[in-house]
């Protein structure tokens, strides 16, 4: 099985504000998104930036079989939201923006604007792995490190108003990362060494993040340390970043200003982490990802066929 994440960059059809400005452009688009899940073959896809429903739909029918879609209720000002791909039924499990109660409402402006929960919806689903159990995979695009001012502004009008913005932008993140453990608590329900589940999806941050690091749940046991193969008492709970199984010179998925940053991730429970057989970015085989260097303005890319993102994805054995 193949699961893995995707943002596909502003998928809308056209003629809006924010997609291609005509058909052909937007078939474009299409092609390269199609000819890359289809490398891909993934099992289950989490993908992010569905800006229009049908134009999922387009996607789907550009690949062969049949897909099963689902995405969430919850869009963001812009009309995006996450969903899924998958080869087999699924099931909502859950589909919130909600905080946890005991989060105080998150200031999001200079004018004091605050906000009780997350700009774009979690959504969790269930579906039943081939000669295996069931799987609970939640997919999420948290808050972005790419600022936008009052005004429709991408540029500060000077360092103080910069750093303020990226405070805020750093309170949203890190509520609705909290807001995203919330959820994979109940996913996993006390039980990651019996229970598949996966958080996977654009975090807008690295691995060491702090905001990444709410995720993981209690210390220790990370891949790669002497921990890794002892069980404890953690493992319930815990979530794991497959990045470390990522070869280091694909360990990225997005290349922001000339600088490679991986912001997209997969997180798997202790049962699913330990039949990790392959991780990577980008499609298997393939070697680092190819991908444009953006900058602050997403506009500047506004009908550019394929993503500026990369797949991340993982193989798991039975």
């Amino acid at each position: 099985m193949l699961l893995g994440t995707w943002n596909l960059e502003n998928l809308y059809r056209p003629g809006g504000p924010y997609g291609p400005e005509d058909e052909a452009a937007y078939e474009a688009k299409l092609a390269a998104l199609a000819a890359v899940i289809t490398e891909l073959d993934p099992t289950l896809l989490g993908v992010q930036e569905v800006g229009d429903s049908e134009a999922l739909k387009d996607l789907a029918g550009m690949l062969d079989d049949d897909w099963q879609l689902a995405l969430s209720e919850h869009a963001d000002s812009r009309g995006i939201r996450v969903g899924f791909l998958s080869r087999t039924a699924v099931t909502v499990l859950a589909d919130t923006t909600a905080f946890p109660a005991e989060l105080r409402p998150v200031q999001v402006d200079d004018s004091g604007v605050t906000v009780t929960r997350a700009g774009r919806g979690f959504l969790a689903v269930e579906v039943v792995e081939a000669g295996g159990g069931p799987l609970r995979v939640a997919v999420c695009h948290l808050k972005s490190k790419l600022l936008s001012y009052p005004n429709g502004r991408f540029q500060p009008r000077d360092e103080g108003e910069r750093a303020r913005y990226g405070a805020y932008a750093l309170y949203r993140r890190a509520a609705e990362t909290t807001a995203l453990r919330a959820l994979a608590d109940e996913l996993l329900d006390g039980d990651g060494q019996g229970r598949d589940v996966a958080v996977l999806g654009d975090l807008n941050d690295e691995v060491q993040a702090a905001t990444t690091q709410i995720l993981l749940g209690p210390p220790g046991s990370e891949i790669g340390t002497p921990g890794y193969g002892k069980a404890d008492k953690g493992d319930a709970t815990r979530l794991w970043d497959v990045a470390p199984l990522i070869p280091p010179g694909q360990r990225y998925s997005r290349v922001n200003s000339g600088r490679r940053e991986l912001i997209d991730h997969v997180l798997l429970s202790h049962r699913l982490v330990h039949r990790v057989t392959a991780a990577g970015t980008g499609l298997p085989g393939e070697g680092p990802p190819g991908l444009p260097s953006v900058g602050p303005d997403p506009a500047e890319r506004r009908g550019a066929p394929g993503s500026d993102h990369a797949p991340v994805w993982v193989r798991i054995g039975g």
